[in-house]
């Protein structure tokens, strides 16, 4: 496992105590767990803008993708 979750956080702000790992809403305090749960989440939302691209016409449909919510 890469370091790719451990951040610096020495007043635990944006990290879960003695863990290194960002907080997330899933509340998932294991490294590989976590990069196996966000990678399902990427790869499931990559084939959803497959089948129904936003197509980016002006700042609006930028805002619709930063409006995502997850089920």
């Amino acid at each position: 496992m890469s370091d790719s979750y451990n951040y610096l956080d020495p007043n635990y702000t944006y990290t879960y105590p003695n863990t290194g790992i960002l907080r997330n809403l899933q509340d998932i305090l294991d490294a590989e767990v976590l990069l196996f749960v966000e990678s399902g989440a990427v790869t499931k939302r990559l084939q959803e803008l497959y089948e129904k691209p936003i197509f980016i016409i002006g700042i609006e449909s930028l805002f619709q993708i930063h409006q995502y919510e997850v089920i």
